[in-house]
């Protein structure tokens, strides 16, 4: 019982134990994952309010340049209405009729002094005038003009809108420029009435250029003048494949709002892509951002908290696995070196080659093994020594019972005088004798103890001449190992209460067969019987401790069929087919015994002689 606790202990402990493995799994993954969860939402929220932020700023940043841009184009154009109403300029597209060549002369170089003077106010953004007289065919302007009056061009040039253009036939050969041409007329635009005066204001493409220049050293993108259908205009470090790369993805996906924002992914890179629309030119300032550049400390910083997680997850299971490994397999090994102790098993032994408390407790259990297998080997031969004295003690009971019984037939015998009945009964009793007074074995075949019951048979044939006596038991059944005396109870029982009490003749069977792993002796008699309460009160006694009201001859050898053949044997009692009553005497054969008993049935001659 104390060895069972300990086992099933030990089970609750092992098992305690992988809960603790797996719970401290489990705990490990229950801190990691809120922390993961967190740090990523903490992260997606830094990441978009900056990304957020970044797209605001650089929208700002290009819409303060496109104002820029526009206010100094609008400075040209104030300067272009106010200048075609200056008076000199009107004396220019005048008659000039009682005017001499000097007034002339000084009347051109005042005009282009103030064109001049307009031009150089910033080195930023230089700008070129010219002055139309349509009148006098005259042109006037602060730059080296290649050609001179050409109305073909100022009719070709008056949409009232700034264009994008070389110059035509103004600037053959020449790089492109911005154009502006106003007309003092009442006409509409692009229509002279022969005396109009028209003030052209340009600024070339470096201007823009010099505003990209200015702008991108001031902040982290590439940014570019864009209108589809025209050259874009560069800033003088940018970076042309990836121009290239977005003024393509432009001309296909531009939108006509004045402002947009896009995140483009070019080469496996991230761009954040915004335009502003200028006022003045109808064309599109881009900014190109690459984000990566900008967030990549942000995803850094995560990548690296995610490398730092999976580290301290796998130095945590590192830690479980070794725990596991140091604690709980050695208590697995104890584990099962007690179900093999459990089982019987008391060899068993458990070794370790690490010197810890496991090796201590190892070395406690192999001395709690050795002095358990010590206790049951004693502990056996005593059951050993018990089980035989007792086996004595009830052969003992059996032996005087017999022996009175003939003794008092000899004596009534001789008294009558009956010297051959006092001679058989003699020659029979001393046959019996011979046989009960060999006690150096306690186990006899059925064959033996059959030929014990002729010799008893015939006695009580003496004794009483009505008996009657049948045996029929199968010969490889009479090989059968049984307890010696065990028949011979129940027989001299059938005698007594079965025949003995009928005036008739009577008649005992004595027959057997073997089923399913059991033998079965059935004794019957032709007697009075019992009646079915009897039977069941008699069934029930047997399986009852002794009592002194009870009598011991079939208690008796019940228990010594139970000491030999286990507790699947017993007897049993019934009633009888010739009338009276029967005994069942039932015992499960051994595995030994039923193979020999199998291959006798079989017709296996070797082992039957084997077996004698």
């Amino acid at each position: 019982m104390g060895l069972s606790k300990a086992i099933n202990f030990a089970k609750e402990k092992s098992w305690s134990r992988f809960s603790l493995f797996a719970k401290m799994n489990s705990l490990i993954i229950v801190l990691f994952v809120p922390i993961i969860i967190v740090y990523t939402y903490s992260n997606n929220v830094t990441y978009d309010v900056v990304s957020k932020e970044l797209q605001e700023s650089n929208t700002k940043q290009l819409t303060f340049l496109s104002s820029q841009i526009d206010s100094r184009i609008n400075q040209m154009m104030d300067f272009s209405l106010v200048f075609s109403k200056d008076p000199n300029v009107r004396k220019f597209n005048g008659l000039n009729m009682w005017e001499d060549r000097y007034d002339h002369m000084q009347t051109r170089y005042v005009i282009q002094e103030k064109m001049m003077l307009q031009s150089g106010l910033t080195d930023v953004w230089p700008s070129r005038y010219a002055v139309y007289s349509q009148q006098n065919k005259d042109v006037i302007s602060n730059y080296d003009k290649p050609t001179g009056y050409d109305e073909h061009y100022l009719k070709q040039n008056m949409s009232g809108k700034w264009t994008y253009s070389d110059g035509q036939s103004g600037y053959p050969g020449k790089t492109k420029a911005f154009y502006w041409f106003y007309s003092d007329s009442i006409a509409p635009q692009g229509t002279f009435t022969g005396s109009d005066l028209v003030v052209e204001a340009s600024f070339s493409y470096e201007n823009i250029q010099n505003m990209l220049d200015t702008y991108k050293a001031g902040g982290q993108g590439d940014p570019f003048f864009y209108h589809k259908g025209d050259k874009p205009i560069l800033n003088r470090s940018a970076d042309q494949r990836l121009t290239g790369d977005l003024i393509t993805y432009l001309n296909e996906q531009h939108s006509p709002d004045n402002s947009t924002q896009h995140v483009v992914k070019l080469e496996n890179k991230n761009y954040l892509v915004s335009s502003v629309k200028s006022a003045n030119l109808d064309w599109y300032l881009v900014d190109v951002v690459p984000l990566d550049r900008i967030l990549g400390p942000i995803s850094g910083s995560r990548n690296l908290f995610y490398v730092s997680m999976l580290l301290l997850f796998v130095v945590g299971i590192s830690a479980s696995i070794l725990l596991y490994r140091n604690v709980q397999q050695p208590i697995k090994k104890l584990i099962k070196g007690l179900r093999r102790v459990q089982r019987g098993d008391y060899t068993v032994r458990l070794h370790s080659e690490d010197q810890n408390e496991f090796s201590f407790l190892f070395h406690r259990f192999n001395d709690m093994s050795h002095q358990i297998q010590d206790l049951i080997e004693n502990v056996f031969n005593e059951k050993i020594r018990a089980r035989e004295a007792t086996l004595k003690q009830l052969q003992a009971q059996i032996n005087p019972h017999f022996l009175y019984n003939c003794l008092g037939y000899i004596i009534n015998m001789a008294q009558m005088k009956d010297e051959e009945a006092v001679v058989s009964m003699a020659y029979n009793l001393s046959a019996y004798y011979r046989y009960t007074t060999r006690m150096e074995r306690d186990t006899a075949t059925l064959d033996d103890e059959v030929k014990l019951l002729i010799n008893y048979l015939d006695i009580q044939k003496l004794r009483n001449g009505r008996i009657d006596y049948h045996i029929d038991i199968p010969k490889e059944m009479l090989k059968q190992s049984i307890p010696r005396l065990l028949l011979q109870p129940i027989v001299e029982n059938s005698v007594i209460h079965g025949v003995g009490k009928s005036y008739s003749s009577g008649e005992i069977r004595i027959t057997g067969e073997t089923t399913e792993g059991f033998c079965r002796v059935y004794i019957d008699d032709d007697g009075p019987g019992l009646s079915e309460d009897q039977q069941e009160a008699l069934n029930r006694k047997m399986r009852e401790p002794l009592r002194e009201e009870m009598g011991c001859g079939l208690w008796n050898t019940n228990q010594r069929l139970i000491h030999q053949f286990g507790n699947q044997s017993f007897l049993h009692f019934r009633e009888s087919p010739l009338g009276g009553f029967r005994t069942e005497i039932i015992w499960e054969i051994p595995a030994q015994e039923e193979y020999h008993l199998y291959t006798n049935q079989q017709g296996d001659t070797q082992h039957a002689n084997d077996h004698r």
